[in-house]
């Protein structure tokens, strides 16, 4: 868990000066959103964290 938090902090934040916390929030939340969906993942074979999870949860699980 810390090596993904300062991968972030590297990736988004020290790259970046928000102007507001608003403004922080609403890039952090993209940017965990890109990272979820979009980002390949060399621990999971190039696959998605998302595609991982979905893909490895019972059907019932995901319909609740």
């Amino acid at each position: 868990m810390y090596r993904y938090l300062l991968a972030r902090l590297y990736e988004e934040v020290y790259l970046r000066a928000y102007d507001s916390v608003p403004e922080a929030k609403a890039c952090l939340g993209r940017y965990f959103n890109f990272y979820n969906t979009q980002r390949p993942h060399q621990s999971l074979d190039g696959q998605t964290p998302d595609t991982m999870y979905f893909n490895h949860v019972p059907q019932e699980r995901i319909a609740a």
